[in-house]
Formats: C-alpha cells, structure tokens, sequence
C-alpha cells in the first residue's frame, strides 16, 4: 500500500478549488463548475472524458451519500494523487432524485490506487458525519470560512486519512435480519420482498447466532437422495416443498439456521477478506465490533468498489 503523504480529507482541498455562494439549482450545472475548478489547477485534465467517467459510475453509485452531500467521483488513469474540487450552494441544486444537495466535493483518485480512493471516501464520510457541518460549509461567506470549518471538525480523529482500508469502511448493512425466533414463513417473505439470499441470525441480545440462506430453505425441502440421483423424471409430480410451506408459520428460523458461519473484525484489511471469499467460497462475510454484529461485506459489492466505483 503506497504511504500517504497527506493525514486529513482537507489536505487534498486548496482556497482555489473551492467555490461558495453558487446560485446554481441543476446539479449537472454543479459538476461541470467542478470540473473547471479542478482543471485551474490541474491544466491537463481532460473535461470531457472526466465528465462521462463520472456520470458512469453516478449510473451505478448514487453520488448523495448523505441528506445535502452529494461526491460524483471517478478513478483516472495517469493521475498521481486525488484532485478535490468543492461547490457550495446554499438553497440547493436538485439531484435526479429530486434531493436538495448544499455541497457537492468532486473526488478524483489514481484509478490503480483503489484502497487511496476508498480511504479518501471514508475520511470524507467521517468529516461530514455531523449534519450540521454540511448546512454550515453550505453558507459558508468564503472558501477560508469552509478551510476553518473543516479544520474545526478535524480536531480529533476526524477526518484522518486511514493507514489503511479496513472491513469497516466497505461494508453495509443488510436490508434486513432475522431473529432466530422468527417464523420460517417470516423468513421466505423477507427473502422474497429484500432480494436477499442470505441473512445473518440474531439472538434477543443482537448476538450472531447462525445464517440462513435459500439454499438451506431448498436443502430442508429436498430429501438427500434426490440429490444424487441423476434421472428425475419419475418424480416430476413429487412436491417436496408442499411440506416445507405447510410448516411454515410454526417452525422456526432457529431450527433451520446454520451455526457454522464467518465473523471479520471491523478493522481486517481488505486483502484478508479478499483471500476469506477464495478459500471459502463463500459470497458474504459478516462483520463485528466487540463481538457484535455491524455490518456484512458482499464479494460482489466488494469486488464493485475495489475496482470500479
């Protein structure tokens, strides 16, 4: 991992790359002020091919990562280090999804660098944890209010570029979980209305206590020795589901979970998990702080921000 030269999210930033009181309301008005901020500095970038890279990956990763904030962003070949570009507009350009966004930053990484990007996203997400800075940088007089802004949010940790990437700064939560009291029949329409194919097992006290998935609801329904069996045609009126369902609403997810199941720290490096989904083989890994459940890392997810988003 290349060593960062810079500690904190507003080192990337410079007085000439941020522009306040901008009356703009269409966001793509914003990006392209953006873009033209960022090439004062940086003469040989390409606007054109910048901009198609950014709005092909806002068609994949919303660019609003909270309520007012909004980091188009894109990973350039040839680029050395991150351009940062900010524009503030105090009553609000329109997003496509008709959110008011205050302040847009434009993130630009080396597109080899994956783990320098996510690092920046995270700093970045961290600063702007706090609701209220995003409506004070917003209304900021001038880019030196906006530097002494963040400057104050910097005080502590905040902010602070990550020595390295960490499974907490990559994973999600899952749309939805399951109790290990909950219904089978609880369980396959929370399957059906998340999309999911997995879901991590809480106790009461919101401890782990297993996994289930689709494939144990087919596994539970399927006796062993079909499985084997290489011609199923004399068995094509057999429904081995029909007595799955009829004990849906009775039997619990508890009895159908699996135990067996990987727990990640928060804080393991990326290419640990990466080496997880391989020997595993498995497509999700959930993740703890303290030994309590906070998240899950998707391999497809994974693989999406490491090399593309």
């Amino acid at each position: 991992m290349k060593e960062l030269k810079t500690q904190k999210f507003s080192d990337f930033l410079s007085l000439n790359n941020i522009v306040c009181n901008v009356e703009e309301t269409n966001t793509e008005k914003v990006l392209e002020l953006l873009l033209e901020t960022v090439k004062r500095s940086y003469p040989e970038l390409d606007i054109d091919r910048t901009g198609a890279e950014v709005k092909a990956r806002e068609a994949v990763f919303p660019s609003v990562v909270a309520s007012g904030l909004a980091v188009p962003h894109a990973r350039l070949a040839g680029l050395k280090k991150p351009l940062v570009s900010m524009v503030c507009t105090p009553n609000g350009a329109v997003a496509k999804a008709q959110e008011k966004v205050y302040v847009t930053i434009l993130l630009l990484t080396p597109q080899d660098d994956p783990n320098l990007h996510l690092q920046v996203m995270s700093a970045l997400a961290t600063v702007f944890a706090m609701p209220s800075l995003i409506s004070e940088v917003a209304n900021a007089a001038n880019p030196q209010d906006v530097f002494n802004l963040l400057d104050r949010a910097n005080g502590g940790d905040e902010g602070q570029i990550p020595a390295y990437l960490k499974a907490g700064d990559i994973m999600s939560f899952p749309p939805a979980l399951l109790q290990e009291t909950d219904t089978v029949a609880h369980a396959i329409r929370t399957f059906a209305t998340t999309n999911c194919s997995e879901l991590p097992v809480l106790d009461s006290a919101g401890d782990l206590r297993g996994i289930m998935s689709l494939s144990d609801l087919l596994r539970h329904s399927l006796p062993e020795h079909l499985l084997w069996m290489e011609d199923l045609t004399p068995i094509y009126q057999f429904q081995p589901f029909k007595e799955l369902l009829g004990v849906a609403e009775e039997t619990k997810v508890g009895d159908f979970m699996r135990e067996e199941f990987l727990v990640v720290d928060v804080n393991v490096p990326p290419v640990h998990l990466a080496k997880l989904f391989l020997v595993n083989g498995v497509q999700q890994l959930l993740i703890s702080r303290d030994g309590k459940f906070v998240g899950i890392v998707e391999q497809k997810s994974f693989c999406a921000r490491l090399f593309w988003e």
